[in-house]
């Protein structure tokens, strides 16, 4: 990857420590799982962020394993929203400033509350999208939780 992403950008800012994993982009099939097989990872340590909608609290991130689906009713209990739906697709670029396969809770457009499943705790580096689709970004998670200042809670769950 040549030129930096706004997400490396702020990594680099903060003097937070990553690697940078290309893989090659599949439009047919833009799911976590494939990109962790692509990347040399368990689909578990590779985490999706995904753009939902509180109707309290407006617009929130979800930061859940590839290997899970968002909880939704755990989410809305973890945001103090009632109900929380995902957004859809059309929305998650004007939204956040990134296309599907390379929505990052990293530098996104604007500040959104951001949720990571407590799995992410489990491992000593996750992966998740630099906010291009093609480059991964590994890190520590506390280095990401930090970055992102994200809430940890239980908001996966088994597919």
């Amino acid at each position: 990857m040549n030129a930096k992403t706004n997400a490396v950008r702020l990594l680099d800012r903060l003097g937070i420590r990553y690697e940078l994993r290309a893989y090659e982009v599949d439009l047919e099939d833009l799911s976590a799982e494939s990109v962790a097989e692509k990347i040399g990872l368990p689909s578990e340590q590779v985490f999706k962020t995904l753009v939902a909608r509180g109707d309290r609290g407006g617009v929130v991130l979800a930061v859940v394993p590839g290997s899970s689906k968002l909880d939704l009713k755990a989410l809305a209990r973890l945001s103090g929203d009632r109900r929380v739906e995902t957004v859809p697709l059309k929305d998650v670029q004007p939204l956040t400033g990134y296309v599907r396969g390379g929505v990052t809770a990293l530098a996104c457009k604007k500040d959104y509350p951001v949720f990571v499943d407590e799995t992410l705790e489990l491992f000593d580096v996750v992966s998740l999208s630099a906010g291009v689709r093609g480059t991964q970004v590994l890190l520590a998670p506390a280095d990401y939780l930090r970055a992102v200042g994200g809430r940890i809670g239980p908001i996966g769950t088994s597919k």
